[in-house]
């Protein structure tokens, strides 16, 4: 059973979805504004400091917990179908991960759809990347990725653009409820839509429409993590809820990425909603999915 912690996430999704039911014209700020209280449900970290930063003009935040080593990194990018969200957003919920770690964190304020359309979001990743190692001075080996939903996709598509751009991969990556952009043909759109208190086929299309804007692909492997290239890819642990839409997003990239002979986790927790990790601090399954993400990919950085 769930715990009842866990409802708060659903609650605060049900909240936005009736708000934007009841004003169908509402502006794009404002539905901004709404999620930029994604973090509302999660507890601030103790312990954990924030300086923002410029990487190469793009806006980004360090989460600095005490103590942590400074040698190693995790590079983060946030969700919210590459249109609402923010550093700010999810600035708590990197930082319990971080803690969790033990090393800092670096959360991208990638620039969003519309005004910055696909392949704006990954560009800005790969930038945030290239900085990490040639400005921050940090070995590949010294890097993992993470990210939820759209940013989960990123946390996967970042790598393959960095692959080619020839520079050389990170040690891992974690993916928290990844988004496979405007693709529609998972079952659980269907088998999930009574369960998930927020992302709907609705949800996708008009998202996704802004990501990709008018000439896009949908297919393209930088947009859609389905059709990623996942050969010579570094080891993956996803996360996800089972009463999400999305599931079937996760488990077939989990699919495609072990086919391509990548190293591949995936857990699913139940009952759980989109991006369930932002109950950090207040609910068990939030801090059980963070501690198993750290308990994965600790030894992969090089920590003990």
């Amino acid at each position: 059973m769930p715990s009842k912690e866990s409802e708060a996430l659903a609650d605060l999704y049900r909240s936005w979805v009736t708000a934007m039911t009841a004003k169908p014209d509402m502006e794009l700020e404002e539905i901004r504004r709404l999620f930029g209280h994604w973090g509302d449900v999660t507890a601030d970290p103790t312990r954990v400091d924030y300086q923002e930063i410029a990487v190469e003009g793009i806006p980004a935040m360090w989460a600095i917990p005490h103590g942590a080593v400074h040698d190693r990194v995790l590079l983060c990018s946030h969700g919210g179908g590459y249109v609402v969200g923010s550093m700010y957003s999810h600035r708590k919920l990197f930082g319990h991960i971080a803690k969790a770690v033990g090393c800092r964190a670096l959360i991208v304020d990638y620039r969003r759809s519309p005004e910055n359309p696909h392949p704006g979001p990954v560009n800005d990743m790969v930038t945030a990347y290239r900085w990490l190692l040639e400005c921050g001075g940090l070995k590949p080996e010294h890097i993992a990725l993470t990210g939820d939903s759209a940013g989960g996709a990123l946390a996967l598509t970042t790598i393959a653009a960095a692959r080619e751009k020839g520079l050389p991969l990170p040690v891992a990556t974690m993916p928290m409820s990844p988004w496979a952009g405007m693709d529609l043909s998972g079952e659980t759109y269907e088998t999930n839509k009574d369960r998930d208190a927020l992302v709907s086929r609705d949800t996708t299309r008009n998202l996704g429409s802004l990501f990709i804007g008018e000439k896009g692909d949908p297919k393209d492997p930088l947009a859609n993590p389905l059709y990623t290239d996942y050969s010579k890819f570094p080891p993956i642990y996803l996360t996800v809820g089972d009463a999400e839409t999305l599931l079937d997003d996760s488990r077939r990239i989990a699919e495609r990425a072990k086919e391509a002979g990548a190293d591949v986790k995936i857990d699913v927790f139940p009952d759980m909603q989109h991006v369930f990790q932002f109950l950090a601090g207040t609910a068990p399954e939030a801090d059980d999915a963070i501690k198993r993400m750290a308990e994965w990919v600790r030894p992969k950085l090089g920590l003990s």
